[in-house]
């Protein structure tokens, strides 16, 4: 911000001024000083000519009434912002004592044919908000410069999340919660909708492969395990024969189910977790176990210290990753973003759907929300002192308000040189 000098005439600024401001400024003085130059160039010719005659009575003439015309032009221009010469002359300084009515006015006109559903549409169709965007995001770098930030961002918040925030927000947040929100039916419901995805065959198969595999590469503690079990007056021998064809068949009929899509097995898990999603929504007594053991699983100690844990160790996993430059979170990031901004540029129906999302959503905060939108002028207005509101329009408007001044002493000066020779004419 530049701080101006208060102005050596009737004006005096005393605001803090942005660059713009100040070059506002500059030019509203050179004006004011071009109007004052025409008047003073007014008075001297009609000194210099009084009481002469001839083509010279036709220069006093219009010299005269062009300084009327400038006076005249003057004082109205100055009444808008403050009393002429300081004298509290009625109805000037229009501004200051009516600033609270010029801002509501503003805001008013603002609200009626700015601020409008129709006109917000319009310019945002007109605008191709979706291809700008996609040109922006596939220039070089900007992807990136947003992946770079928004990971900067994202560490930095998360590197100071606490621990006992965390620890707070579960404990009389979520466990309270979870505790009093029934949650048998939503399980039930869901189990129902993975079962008629079949989404939980993917899960049988993998277990049945890690259990296959753990059972061949662990016979022998599986024949350990058997012959512990084994009576004590059996001959060794014979508990190696049997826990060696136990191990066999175990490892034949957990690969027999794996391979087999409609195993007996299969059937009876699918029946059964059937029979479980319909209990879990229908059956009071099943209904009331699961809550049962939901509670006492959320009032176990070790529920806070493992989600704590498993936070820490997911947060620390995210910022290393959004720390490495080449990481897979951030190469990711980068060519999904890239990827978007191709679409948005190629896929014009997608274009159209997001350029539609934006306008709607437009036009929803304008309508709802425009009035208290347009509520900033007056509040900013009516928090302006008198002098403060017009020193502000003035710096905005004043230039171009010396050219009333300007025209009017031309004006002014052309009139009466009209009627003077009217006069003598006639």
């Amino acid at each position: 911000m530049t701080q101006i000098d208060s102005s050596p005439t009737d004006i005096d600024f005393g605001l803090q001024f942005s660059e713009a401001d100040a070059a506002r400024l500059r030019g509203l003085r050179r004006m004011r000083a071009l109007a004052l130059s025409l008047l003073l160039l007014a008075a001297v010719v009609f000194i210099l000519t009084h009481g002469r005659d001839g083509a010279w009575a036709y220069v006093n003439a219009t010299s005269e009434a062009a300084m009327v015309g400038a006076i005249a032009d003057w004082f109205a221009v100055t009444a808008l912002f403050r009393h002429p010469l300081g004298l509290p002359i009625p109805h000037t300084a229009i501004i200051p004592h009516r600033k609270a009515a010029l801002g509501a006015s503003l805001e008013e006109f603002v609200a009626g044919n700015f601020l409008r559903a129709e006109v917000i549409r319009e310019r945002i169709d007109s605008a191709q908000v979706s291809r700008r965007l996609g040109e922006w995001l596939t220039s070089e770098g900007h992807a990136k410069r947003i992946v770079d930030e928004g990971a900067q961002v994202l560490a930095d918040a998360l590197s100071h999340v606490q621990e006992r925030d965390v620890a707070t927000v579960i404990e009389q947040a979520l466990i309270p919660r979870l505790v009093d929100e029934p949650l048998s039916e939503v399980m039930g419901q869901l189990l129902d909708e993975v079962l008629a995805d079949g989404a939980h065959v993917g899960l049988v198969d993998l277990v049945l492969d890690e259990l296959g595999r753990w059972l061949a590469d662990h016979e022998g503690e599986v024949a350990a395990l058997i012959e512990h079990r084994a009576p004590t007056w059996t001959p060794e021998w014979v508990d190696r024969r049997v826990s060696t064809w136990v191990h066999g068949q175990v490892v034949e009929w957990v690969g027999e189910i794996s391979r087999v899509v409609n195993h007996p097995a299969r059937q009876a898990l699918n029946t059964w977790l059937e029979e479980l999603a319909r209990a879990l929504q229908h059956d009071a007594e099943t209904m009331e176990r699961f809550e049962a053991l939901k509670r006492r699983m959320l009032a176990q100690p070790r529920v806070v210290h493992t989600s704590i844990s498993l936070w820490d160790a997911l947060r620390r996993a995210v910022i290393g990753s959004l720390h490495d430059d080449s990481g897979l979170m951030r190469r990711r990031a980068l060519e999904e973003l890239e990827l978007f901004g191709h679409r948005l540029m190629d896929d014009a129906e997608l274009a159209t759907r997001i350029d539609a999302r934006i306008s709607d959503a437009a036009a929803y905060v304008i309508e709802n929300y425009g009035t208290e939108i347009a509520t900033v002028i007056s509040v900013t207005v009516n928090r302006w002192d008198g002098k403060e509101t017009a020193e502000r329009i003035e710096l905005h408007v004043g230039r171009d308000l010396q050219f009333i001044r300007i025209n009017g002493t031309l004006v002014g000066g052309l009139v009466g040189l009209t009627i003077h020779t009217a006069a003598h004419l006639w």
